[in-house]
């Protein structure tokens, strides 16, 4: 390999991930780094932002190891964070609260300046809780990353679930990550990160990063380790970090995701969220993988109010089966390969401007990606929104703010 590498920690001696039921220790937020000769693209790889999901470090660490072992140019600079590392050690999604929840504007904000008026530098003293202090250390080593990056940024965020099944990538549906999660043959959700507020993933598209979030299976099947490897080698061969064909693992990184795909589609949407209140009881129905079919009025669950039918067929997305955690699942269903084309078209025609010509439907004015929509119109329009890359949709007071991404690689900040 033609580089530099900074190692701040490193694989076992046998090159086997420990035991992913252990809670893991790491010397250093910064997993490991490598630069190479020639400028070109930043691929920031944050893993384990939930402290219980450490086959991603396994899995960054053998991809660095395996660019340091091999003799091929790499262009630009691979970076991998740890992302809950007080968490990790305590091997829990968090101690405190959801750090994939705390990525707001509005949210960093407030942090940072809780840091300012404190007076201090370390954030113990400012009275953070642990996934605050968490958050501000990680905010700090990604905007350095930025700061160094030459070119274009991509932001790759590493998770497993609580349910066994196969690796899939979720992004915020604009144009240019679209363009980047399709080098994955494996399944891509589009509307589950719209869905949630605060995930990291999306506070770092809203930055000027290309980003996606994959999900490498269970917990702590080993097989994850080998699914996220292979789609970090895949993702770092797609934006330019080595030559395409370069490395022969990423044959063998695709052709192994695709056989995890199995029959799975490719492309799915997801149609709605099943969230928890604080007192939800939810347990859902064993024996769900992570992405899974499901009949119509198929039992999914059972909660304080009873069962949890599905209304009709489709499929469910990350079923809970952990004590933490406020999604007891998804509901969504395929998309054809034709509703994509359709879709990319309309895009591309920039058909939304037209948005505010329907009834019931209203542009903000200080904000071009938002649309004020009627409740009755909302439900009438869905499926348009969505095509058009709407996907956000929040009720307020009586109306429903919807809003897309904006693509900064498309569309200008």
């Amino acid at each position: 390999m033609t580089g530099t590498l900074e190692m701040t920690t490193t694989a076992s001696a046998s090159g086997r991930p420990p035991s992913l039921r252990i809670p893991l220790e790491v010397s250093s937020r910064e997993i490991g780094r490598i630069v190479g000769e020639r400028s070109g693209p930043t691929l920031i790889v944050v893993a384990a932002i939930h402290g219980n999901e450490q086959a991603g470090i396994h899995a960054a660490r053998r991809v660095l190891d395996r660019l340091r072992d091999s003799e091929i140019a790499l262009r630009g600079e691979l970076v991998v964070f740890a992302g809950n590392v007080a968490a990790m050690r305590e091997g829990r999604r968090y101690v405190v609260r959801d750090l994939n929840r705390m990525w707001t504007d509005e949210a960093v904000a407030e942090l940072e300046s809780r840091q300012v008026r404190a007076g201090v530098l370390e954030a113990h003293a400012a009275g953070l809780d642990s996934e605050q202090r968490e958050q501000l250390e990680l905010l700090n080593v990604i905007r350095g990353a930025i700061a160094r990056a030459k070119s274009d940024v991509y932001l790759v965020d590493l998770h497993t679930t609580s349910a066994h099944g196969v690796p899939f990538a979720l992004f915020g549906d604009t144009p240019s990550q679209r363009a980047f999660v399709s080098a994955l043959p494996i399944p891509i959700i589009m509307g589950l990160e719209e869905q949630l507020d605060g995930v990291l993933s999306a506070y770092w598209t809203r930055h000027g990063c290309v980003t996606f979030g994959v999900e490498g299976g269970q917990h702590h099947d080993p097989g994850s380790v080998d699914n996220l490897e292979a789609v970090l080698l895949l993702a770092a061969q797609s934006i330019g970090l080595f030559q395409a064909g370069a490395l022969p693992e990423t044959q063998r990184a695709y052709a192994l995701l695709e056989e995890r795909r199995g029959e799975l589609p490719r492309w799915m949407e997801v149609i709605r969220r099943h969230a928890l209140s604080a007192d939800h009881a939810f347990v859902m129905e064993p024996g769900f993988r992570n992405l899974d079919y499901a009949r119509a009025n198929q039992l999914l669950a059972c909660d304080r109010s009873g069962e949890i039918r599905a209304e009709c067929d489709g499929i469910v997305m990350l079923p809970l089966y952990q004590p933490q955690g406020n999604d007891g699942f998804f509901w969504g269903r395929a998309v054809s390969p034709m509703r994509l084309r359709v879709s990319e078209a309309l895009r591309a025609m920039r058909a939304d401007r037209w948005l505010a010509l329907l009834p019931g439907v209203k542009r903000d004015a200080q904000r071009p990606g938002r649309l004020v929509v009627e409740a009755p119109a909302a439900a009438r329009y869905k499926d348009a929104f969505s095509m058009l890359g709407y996907r956000r949709m929040r009720e307020h007071d009586a109306c429903v703010i919807v809003e897309k991404i904006i693509d900064c690689h498309v569309e200008g900040r």
